[in-house]
């Protein structure tokens, strides 16, 4: 019970470079993403034994993502071999450098999961399950993964990272799914922009403490430039965010999941309830995660570093 396992989607990230030249065209710079994807390569890289439930298409953009995943000494033996095409989004960076979506998922490989998949992988093998994203939302698949959340909590604690998408997902199915998964997880990360649609007009604290009764634990809101919120059970901790010079936020929220699950497994933090977990243990885990998605703002696309590169950073500890 020495890994991690991460469940989701596989996405081809392209993003929208500036024109070249004088004639109408579209640049796309085409990189592996998908918010599960970013965080078990960030998780491989910090040093965690990750592995990846994904269904995986071929062709050239399934293979940049395979190869993403194996280059990272990422498991893939609980990943299928799809027969769908890869799911696609198409990412535009504003002036600020935030990225805004518009997806391309009907009919592709990561929502198809069967039964027999699934059964597949068994729950006892992992110390923690993280589910996230659209895979949490598109059918067949979102019942399944929901069947073997429940199935695995028996072994293992449970990681939900909504991410909200509502240019694809109306915001009534999340508000509506948002009791369910917070019956199911231990650990629940989401932005502030995804608490704003989950729980629009609700105060920060107030809304873990509603979380909190519905079931989770500890519950995570990362605020982009205003740091990082946490509540455990109840007690409130805070930590800043690091200032540095942004590329892109591409991968920077699932970078910090990783950073955060990382650290609470070498806390010896993972496995149930959370019972163990101190607030102390939880915060040098969230100052970790924060310079985490730091580094990744920092690079094009959701490149997390490898922990060898972490002494070049200021602030860090591995």
């Amino acid at each position: 019970m020495s890994s991690i396992a991460v469940i989701g989607e596989a996405v081809a990230d392209a993003i929208i470079q500036p024109r070249t030249g004088t004639r109408n065209e579209l640049n796309l710079h085409v990189l592996p993403g998908g918010g599960p994807v970013n965080t078990a390569v960030a998780l491989s890289r910090l040093g965690t034994s990750t592995r990846f439930l994904g269904r995986l298409a071929g062709g050239p953009i399934g293979g940049l993502l395979q190869q993403h995943l194996s280059d990272s000494h990422v498991d893939l033996s609980g990943s299928v071999a799809a027969a769908q095409m890869p799911t696609l989004a198409i990412a535009s960076l504003g002036t600020d450098r935030q990225a805004s979506y518009e997806f391309y998922v009907d009919g592709t490989a990561d929502w198809q999961w069967t039964s027999d998949e699934l059964a597949a992988w068994d729950p006892r093998e992992a110390v923690l399950l993280h589910a996230g994203s659209l895979a949490l939302t598109q059918q067949p698949g979102a019942t399944l993964i929901a069947d073997l959340l429940r199935q695995a909590r028996r072994y293992a604690t449970i990681s939900i990272d909504p991410n909200v998408r509502t240019s694809l997902v109306p915001a009534d199915f999340y508000r509506q799914a948002l009791p369910r998964w917070a019956g199911l997880a231990d650990i629940l990360r989401m932005s502030q922009d995804d608490l704003d649609v989950l729980m629009p007009g609700v105060p920060l604290q107030e809304a873990c403490l509603r979380l909190h009764d519905a079931g989770t634990p500890l519950v995570v809101v990362t605020r982009g430039p205003d740091g990082a919120h946490a509540s455990l059970r109840g007690d409130p901790i805070a930590v800043p965010s690091q200032k540095v010079a942004v590329v892109d936020t591409v991968g920077a929220g699932d970078a910090f999941t990783a950073g955060l699950l990382h650290r609470l497994h070498v806390a010896d933090a993972l496995g149930g309830r959370l019972e163990s977990l101190s607030t102390a243990d939880l915060a040098a885990a969230m100052t970790f995660a924060s310079t985490i998605a730091a580094i990744v703002c920092q690079r094009t696309g959701a490149d997390p570093p490898w922990a060898h590169e972490l002494p070049r950073f200021a602030n860090t500890r591995s």
